[in-house]
């Protein structure tokens, strides 16, 4: 019988895993509770209406067409039998495994408001962000239907929690649709009013950059119209508004950046976390005290270089080819890599429209030149000639025309709200 290889979680390390035990002797089952890959980096912009959903997400299967070897599995994983090597899925099937490697991602982390969630969703997911596409696009079509000042005024402020990369990247793209690209299609309002707020708890925005790229990203913010608000977490949060530092502001859009989670890999294996749930792994990226188990990406804590490594595209794309390497040269009887070396690619962020800041050890770029090597490097990471095309006419249309190419209003949140009227509660 081949080598049994499962693998939990198709996004950037259990992908790159599946794909680096190409040809390898192995049977590898690919488990993820949704159908597609997602390129998680552009998903902000799915969420501000740049992209469309099929341009940075591919579904698994189409991926694995070519692979004989793989068995791909649309299920919820429920936990894990260590003491008879099998995965226990929802539905009451066992995988049995002989490696299993964990790469089920990070989710919200609302510090102990979880019942904020409602009221100010996050961004892992497609459907994230075509929920919060729908909540930005419904705020300016409420607003124009408003029938007095103080509830447009509500509709029109946007509120954005968190200032790291995800958090600024969102605002700036707001703060361009709402001052330079819908001004001409309302009548009603002048959607130039609209009010955008970045709140941070912290000192500063950005705060994984040096402060100089800081002070340049919150420069960048305020001359696109952006209030910045850093030293004072948000206390309260309602579908009315937020609280921050006692007072109340009426905000009827509000977007979670604040902080991730790690999945509860931790709990199917009882295994030591650390604060953000994620499993404390070997330097071989293995559970200590078992070294079938790989856990890599946002659901692992290792450390390389006496620093603990990040939880981004690049760090978890490296796990992966790392873990591959391992398991083949387990397969073939001979010496593994050994320990795992993170190498660091540098930070990049984008601030709306022809501006970004790089930083790469003591290499730092800000401006329009930083924005265009940002988007090259994007586009080059994306799978497929098809997607690089689609997402680099989109980027050339939105810079010369101005306008967004997904503005649609489709679904519906909620059954309560399908049989509501759009402006239900103006």
């Amino acid at each position: 019988m081949s080598h049994r290889v499962v693998v939990i979680g198709a996004g950037f390390a259990g992908l790159q895993v599946v794909l680096g035990l190409k040809g390898a002797d192995c049977a590898i089952t690919l488990i993820d509770q949704r159908n597609h890959h997602l390129f998680q980096p552009l998903l902000y912009q799915v969420a501000t209406t740049l992209l469309a959903t099929s341009d940075i997400a591919w579904p698994i299967r189409a991926l694995m067409r070519e692979r004989k070897d793989v068995t791909t599995l649309l299920a919820t994983v429920e936990g894990i039998d260590r003491a008879a090597r099998e995965v226990v899925l929802r539905n009451g099937e066992r995988v049995p495994y002989d490696t299993l490697v964990i790469a089920t991602g990070a989710r919200h982390a609302y510090f102990g408001k979880d019942q904020w969630e409602a009221d100010a969703p996050g961004l892992k997911t497609l459907e994230d962000a075509t929920t919060i596409r729908r909540r930005l696009l419904l705020a300016f079509e409420r607003a124009e239907l408003a029938e007095n000042e103080e509830q447009r005024q509500a509709l029109l402020t946007f509120a954005v929690i968190g200032a790291g990369p995800t958090g600024v990247e969102l605002v700036g793209i707001i703060a361009e649709l709402a001052h330079r690209i819908l001004p001409r299609e309302f009548r009603r309002i002048d959607t130039r009013q609209s009010r955008i707020l970045l709140l941070e708890a912290g000192p500063r925005v950005l705060p994984a950059f040096s402060d100089k790229l800081s002070d340049y990203a919150k420069r960048a913010l305020e001359r696109h119209g952006v209030e910045v608000m850093t030293g004072a977490p948000v206390t309260e949060c309602s579908d009315g508004g937020i609280v921050l530092d006692g007072r109340f502001i009426s905000a009827r859009t509000v977007i979670w950046a604040a902080g991730v989670q790690a999945s509860r890999a931790k709990d199917w294996l009882g295994a030591e976390a650390d604060r953000a749930g994620r499993v404390v792994v070997t330097p071989e990226l293995t559970l200590p005290g078992d070294p079938a188990i790989f856990v890599l990406g946002d659901t692992a804590h290792v450390e390389s270089g006496g620093q603990s490594v990040p939880g981004v595209a690049p760090a978890a794309k490296q796990q992966g080819k790392h873990a591959a390497r391992t398991i083949r040269a387990r397969l073939a009887g001979r010496q593994g890599p050994g320990p795992f070396r993170y190498r660091d690619m540098g930070n990049l962020a984008t601030i709306g429209r022809n501006a970004a800041v790089i930083e790469f050890g003591r290499f730092r770029m800000t401006g329009w030149f930083a924005w265009w090597i940002w988007g090259i490097a994007h586009i080059y990471f994306l799978i497929g000639t098809r997607s690089r095309l689609f997402v680099a006419l989109s980027w050339l249309w939105v810079f010369l025309s101005g306008q967004n190419s997904a503005r649609l209003i489709t679904q519906k949140e909620t059954l309560k709200e399908a049989a509501d009227e759009a402006y239900r509660d103006l």
